[in-house]
C-alpha cells in the first residue's frame, strides 16, 4: 500500500477556464471618437446615390439619408448638447434612421425604446435621467410640449417627426463620457436600470457583426429587431456603416416565420438578425429555396433549434448580455449536426470579448467546471447610471487572469470546454429550491424537450415547491399532458418532477423577445380558478380544490394538479382527510391520496366514498 498522501496539483494556466477573441478579428476602434458614424459619413461621400434605406419599397439613397439627418440635427441643436440624453420613440422606419444619424452627429446620448412606451414610464424616464427630449410622430398624445420638425424624404416627400420637450432638472444626471447609447434593462425592484454603452464598444461589435454577414454595398440587411432592444442598434448601424441596404421590416413579420421567409425572398434580405424564439420557429419549417438569406443571426434566449441540411445560410448562435454590448460569444451551426440532441453552445468570445468562467468568490475554475461567466475586454459598457450597482456588477478581473481591468458578472451559469467553447447552464437567480434542493430550470425543460413530440418547454413557479411546466407542441404532434409529465418523472429526481404540465398553442413574449414567464403565470392562475363557481366543477371537486388551497397556502392551485409535488406532505395529507371527514362523514385512506395525488382524483375517491356509504 503506497502511504504518501495525495496532493492535488493547481491546474496550469492553460486549463482555466479563460476565452480570448480571435484577434484575426478586425475592428474600427481607432477611428476617432464615434467609428461607425465615421464609416457612415465615409459611405456618405463616395457612394451618395448607394441605397441606404428600403422603407418598405420606398428607397432612400445615402445622401438623401444624410440630408434629412442634417434636417433633424438643426432642428435639435439649439436644444441639445453633447451628451444629452434623447429617448426615441420612432416605428422602423427611413425616419427612425435619419433621426439615429442625427443623434449620433450630435453626440447626443440615444435611449432605446418602443415605439409607443407607456406614457408613465417616459415621465419617470424624464424625470430619473434627465432626458432633453423625446422623439416620435404626430400621434403620440403626451403631456409635454411639443414641436414637429419637417424632414425631406425622396422626391419631394416630407415626413413630419415630433419633439416632446420634458421638464427636467438639468443637474438630476452626469453621465460618464463618452456615452453613445443607453438601455433600459429589468431590475429586481420593478425600477430599471439604465446601462450606458460607449462608442468604441459598439464599434467592435458592429466590426464583427460585418465581416461575419459580409456586409457591404449590394447587401441588404434586415432591420427588424424591437427598438427598444439593443440588437436594433447593431443592425441599423451595421449596415450604414457598411454601404450595405436596410430593409425594413413589415409588420406581418413580426411573429409569422412563413412571412418572415416571404419578406426575405421578396426583398432581397442577404443578412438577418432574428430573436430566437422567432427564429427556432423559422428553422422548424422547410427552408424555401429561393431564399436569398447568406446569413443569419440569432440571439436573445437559450437556443434548441438547429438547422436543417436545407438551410443554405451560415448561422450563429450569438449569446450576450446588454452590460456586454449586444454579443459577446457566438458558435456557428452546422447543419451536417441537424440532429444532434440538446442546445447548441454559445462558443467562444468576439470582437476583443475575455470570458472567464469563476466560482462564487471569483476564482477562476479549471475547464469543464460549471461556473458563473464574467467578461472582460474592451466590449464592455461604461456601466449604470447608478455608480454604487455599476461598482457591484463590474468587479476587478479575477486574480491570475493577467487582465488589471474590470469584468461584468453576468449571472449566467455555463461552463468551458476543453477547446474553450463556452456553454449555457442557465441563470444563478433562475435556481428553484424544490423539497430543500437546488435545481436548474433548463434540466427540467430539458427532460421535457427529450420527447420528440415537444417543440420547448418552459418552466416557471413562483416560488415554494410548485413549479409548472409549459409545452409547445411540435408540428404534427398533439401530446397527451400526463404523458409528458410521466416522460419526464422517467428523468428527473421526483421532487422536481413540475406539478402540472399545460399544453400551450404560442408562449407569449416580452419586448425583447424572450418568453414572458409572468404572462404565462398570470394566464394559469385565471385558468385553473375557473370552474369553481361557474358550473363545471362538482361539488367535491370544488370542496377539495378549496381545502386544497388553504392547507397548501396556494390559491393558484388547480383540480390538475398535483397534491404531493404542488408540496404536500405527509402531514398536509393527513389535515386533508381529517377536513373531508369532517365535511362529508367518509375517511379516506392516505395510501389512496397518495396513490392518486391530483385534486380531480382525490375528489373522484372521495364521491366514489360517498356513493359506497348512502343506503341503496
Amino acid at each position: 500500500m503506497n502511504d504518501t498522501p495525495h496532493v492535488t496539483n493547481p491546474p496550469r494556466p492553460a486549463d482555466l477556464s479563460i476565452a480570448h477573441s480571435d484577434p484575426a478579428v478586425r475592428h474600427t476602434g481607432d477611428r476617432g471618437a464615434d467609428p461607425v458614424l465615421a464609416d457612415f459619413e465615409d459611405r456618405v461621400r463616395h457612394s451618395p446615390g448607394a441605397i441606404a434605406v428600403d422603407d418598405r419599397g420606398r428607397d432612400w439613397t445615402y445622401s438623401e439619408l444624410s440630408t434629412a439627418a442634417d434636417t433633424v440635427a438643426d432642428a435639435l441643436r439649439p436644444g441639445v448638447r453633447p451628451g444629452d440624453v434623447v429617448a426615441m420613440c420612432l416605428e422602423h422606419s427611413a425616419l427612425l434612421t435619419a433621426a439615429t444619424v442625427a443623434l449620433a452627429r450630435l453626440g447626443a446620448v440615444h435611449v432605446l425604446l418602443a415605439a409607443r412606451p407607456p406614457e408613465s414610464r417616459l415621465l419617470a424616464l424624464a424625470e430619473a435621467v434627465r432626458l432633453t427630449c423625446v422623439l416620435g410622430d404626430p400621434g403620440q398624445a403626451l403631456p409635454l410640449a411639443t414641436t414637429t420638425v419637417d424632414v425631406p424624404g425622396p422626391a419631394g416627400t416630407v415626413q413630419r417627426l415630433r419633439v416632446n420637450t420634458p421638464p427636467h432638472d438639468t443637474s438630476a444626471t452626469r453621465l460618464p463620457p463618452g456615452a453613445r447609447y443607453a438601455v433600459l434593462t429589468s431590475g429586481s425592484t420593478g425600477v430599471p436600470k439604465v446601462v450606458l454603452v460607449g462608442a468604441d464598444s459598439l464599434a467592435r461589435v458592429v466590426a464583427w457583426y460585418r465581416d461575419r454577414a459580409g456586409l457591404g454595398t449590394g447587401a441588404r440587411q434586415s432591420l427588424f429587431m424591437h427598438t427598444a432592444f439593443d440588437p436594433h442598434f447593431l443592425e441599423l448601424w451595421s449596415g450604414l456603416s457598411s454601404g450595405a441596404t436596410l430593409v425594413v421590416a413589415p409588420q406581418e413579420a413580426r411573429g409569422d416565420a412563413a412571412a418572415v421567409t416571404d419578406w426575405w425572398t421578396r426583398s432581397r434580405v442577404t443578412a438577418a438578425v432574428l430573436p430566437t424564439p422567432l427564429a427556432e420557429t423559422v428553422l422548424d419549417r422547410a427552408w424555401p429555396a429561393e431564399v436569398p438569406l447568406k446569413y443569419l443571426c440569432i440571439g436573445g434566449d437559450r437556443l434548441r433549434r438547429r438547422p436543417g441540411t436545407d438551410v443554405t445560410a451560415q448561422v450563429d448562435n450569438v449569446y450576450g448580455p446588454t452590460e456586454a454590448t449586444i454579443a459577446t460569444t457566438f458558435h456557428p451551426l452546422d447543419p451536417a449536426e441537424a440532429g444532434a440532441t440538446g442546445a447548441p453552445p454559445i462558443g467562444r468570445p468576439l470582437g476583443g470579448a475575455i470570458a472567464y468562467v469563476t466560482d462564487a468568490d471569483g476564482a477562476l475554475v479549471p475547464r469543464g467546471t460549471p461556473g458563473e461567466l464574467r467578461i472582460g475586454g474592451p466590449v464592455l459598457a461604461l456601466g449604470y447610471l447608478d455608480e454604487e450597482l455599476t461598482a457591484q456588477r463590474f468587479p476587478a478581473a479575477p486574480a491570475g487572469s493577467g487582465d488589471s481591468g474590470r469584468v461584468y458578472r453576468s449571472g449566467d451559469r455555463v461552463v468551458m470546454g476543453p477547446d474553450g467553447v463556452l456553454d449555457f447552464l442557465g441563470r444563478m437567480d433562475d435556481q428553484l429550491k424544490i423539497s430543500g434542493v437546488r435545481v436548474e430550470p433548463g434540466e427540467i425543460e430539458a427532460a421535457l424537450e427529450s420527447d420528440a413530440r415537444v417543440s420547448r418547454a418552459v418552466v416557471a413557479s413562483r416560488g415554494g415547491d410548485k413549479v409548472l411546466a409549459f409545452v409547445l407542441a411540435a408540428p404534427g404532434e398533439e401530446p397527451d399532458a400526463a404523458d409528458l409529465l410521466a416522460h419526464a418523472a422517467r428523468r428527473l429526481p421526483e421532487q422536481v418532477v413540475p406539478a402540472r404540465v399545460r399544453i400551450v398553442d404560442a408562449f407569449p413574449y416580452d419586448a425583447n423577445g424572450k418568453v414572458d414567464r409572468k404572462s404565462l403565470l398570470a394566464e394559469e392562475e385565471q385558468r385553473t380558478g375557473a370552474g369553481l363557481h361557474d358550473g363545471t366543477a362538482t361539488a367535491d371537486e370544488r370542496r377539495v380544490l378549496e381545502h386544497c388551497r388553504s392547507i397548501l397556502d396556494n390559491p393558484t392551485l388547480g383540480l390538475d394538479d398535483n397534491f404531493t409535488r404542488a408540496g404536500g406532505a405527509s402531514i398536509d395529507v393527513a389535515r386533508l382527510l381529517t377536513q373531508l371527514e369532517r365535511d362529508c362523514g367518509v375517511r379516506l385512506r392516505a395510501s389512496q391520496v397518495m396513490r392518486q395525488p391530483h385534486l380531480r382524483a382525490i375528489a373522484a375517491l372521495l364521491a366514489t366514498e360517498k356513493a359506497g356509504r348512502l343506503p341503496a
